[in-house]
């Protein structure tokens, strides 16, 4: 960074810079945004496939709540693959962003944007909440753990089409696919990372002089509204 950007910038915040990884919202969001082959390897690795197709993502997309009062949303990755299936990514360094109730509350307003006016209930489209989340906040030691409606009488799934993934971010094993996954999202530095789609994005905003102003910028906007 030539010495007239560092001038620009206090050292508190380029010390941000320094120090953020994937499981910040501010640099995923960027990382992901409009990023199809990013994202397909996100999702394909979740979901432990090799052929789902995105066909649109979008960073920090916000959701207005129509109740007057009523809490809005800012998720920070928004995708749609190929049959339709809507996603809703998450990151969460802190266990107390990844309640069972945020989960819950984002499924919900995510689900009331997916049908047209006197579009059939039938013909929603499924829809997932995805959490990755930097501690294991489910306290299995696994590396995913799928929630699901089901029908406890009957011992099957209710099969609403709802359903809520928490990514371990914690989970330690590198020779799995989620584990190189979650070790990416960890790393500071884009040469300690495995995947490379996520490599180049990550060394773009981190260490090349244009990327790191565009994150400088957002550091900064986020302290001023916080003041």
């Amino acid at each position: 960074m030539s010495e007239e950007i560092k001038k620009q910038w206090s050292e508190e915040t380029l010390e941000a810079v320094d120090k953020l990884c994937l499981f910040d919202d501010d640099i995923m969001s960027l990382v992901f945004d409009r990023n199809i082959e990013a994202t397909e390897y996100l999702l394909n690795t979740i979901f432990e496939r090799s052929d789902m197709k995105v066909i649109e993502v979008v960073g920090q997309r916000e959701y207005k709540n129509p109740v007057v009062g009523g809490r809005c949303i800012t998720i920070d990755i928004y995708a749609v693959d190929s049959t339709g299936k809507v996603y809703d990514i998450e990151v969460q360094r802190a266990d107390s962003g990844a309640v069972p109730q945020r989960a819950r509350f984002h499924s919900a307003m995510v689900d009331t944007r997916m049908l047209k006016e006197k579009e059939k209930f039938k013909e929603i489209k499924d829809s997932y909440v995805i959490f990755i989340t930097q501690n294991d906040v489910m306290k299995g030691d696994l590396p995913l753990y799928h929630v699901e409606r089901v029908v406890k009488e009957q011992n099957r799934d209710f099969g609403d089409g709802s359903h809520i993934i928490y990514v371990n971010g914690a989970y330690k094993n590198d020779d799995t696919e989620i584990g190189r996954l979650v070790h990416d999202f960890g790393c500071v530095r884009a040469a300690d990372m495995y995947n490379e789609i996520l490599k180049k994005q990550v060394h773009y905003f981190k260490e090349t002089e244009g990327g790191r102003e565009v994150v400088c910028q957002i550091i900064d906007d986020v302290a001023e509204s916080r003041a």
